[in-house]
């Protein structure tokens, strides 16, 4: 397993990344990002990892829609798609990460029919350019985020992985241990983003390792697994910023660098 970060594809995301001795970025090209600008500077990014000898690990998109209200792919979404999978081929990133919304006037086969469809698209235009291709469990514009739907979706797409954190799974009432005992084996890209519960309502997402998450028994369900993803850090706390974020991404490093072993 390899420690990395989300970050900006911007060459100061390399330059602290090989400061702190981590292994490679991770960029989110989400809704509401200058995709086009991302595209332009492929050749900088690449010169980058080059001079920096930091990779990228995985390119995903977050928040935008798949699917319209009639339950057909959204054709410029999946072209983007395509287009980011190129950029990782480019990049030699092994990871595209993406997720699928929920059509409220469908049923849940219909939406979980149109998601397959979608990303049938997706494991085969990956397949060619060597990009592995990952639904997250994040909840935001996406549906498929637990074991029922990864029982259908994924059950169905052998090839299709998951990229996973454990937050969301907390902050929803599900076991992430249980999930992770159960899926691991299809995890392609972890996210490591603390998460701290009080009176049953979500306080804070501190640094890994200084939150109620359960690390410990999570990497080793990991190493029970055989995963040798990446496990990327995501700040993502208004509290731990400026300086005191910058020590809790340090904190963060000390801490899985036990565990990963």
């Amino acid at each position: 397993m390899k420690l990395g970060i989300i970050g900006l594809p911007k060459e100061e995301s390399f330059i602290k990344a090989q400061q702190k001795g981590l292994d490679f970025l991770e960029f989110c090209i989400n809704q509401g990002y200058n995709t086009e600008e991302f595209f332009e500077d492929l050749e900088k990014i690449k010169g980058w990892i080059q001079k920096y000898n930091v990779r990228v690990a995985s390119i995903g998109r977050w928040k935008a829609e798949k699917i319209d209200r009639e339950g057909k792919i959204i054709e410029p979404e999946l072209e983007l798609s395509y287009r980011l999978i190129d950029a990782a081929n480019f990049l030699e990133c092994p990871n595209f990460v993406c997720g699928c919304n929920y059509v409220e006037e469908l049923s849940y086969y219909e939406n979980c029919t149109a998601a397959i469809e979608y990303l049938s698209k997706l494991l085969v235009y990956g397949r060619e350019k060597g990009v592995e291709i990952s639904t997250y469990n994040c909840r935001k514009v996406n549906f498929i985020h637990n074991p029922m739907a990864w029982a259908v979706i994924h059950g169905h797409l052998k090839e299709l992985g998951i990229k996973y954190d454990p937050a969301h799974s907390r902050y929803d009432g599900a076991d992430y241990l249980k999930e992770a005992c159960d899926w691991g084996d299809r995890f392609r890209h972890i996210h490591l983003k603390g998460s701290l519960i009080i009176a049953g309502e979500r306080f804070d997402d501190p640094p890994a390792g200084m939150d109620q998450t359960n690390w410990g028994a999570f990497i080793s369900i990991l190493h029970a697994k055989h995963y040798r993803g990446g496990l990327s850090m995501e700040p993502h706390s208004s509290v731990w910023s400026g300086e005191l974020g910058d020590k809790g991404i340090d904190f963060t490093i000390q801490y899985m660098r036990k565990l990963v072993l």
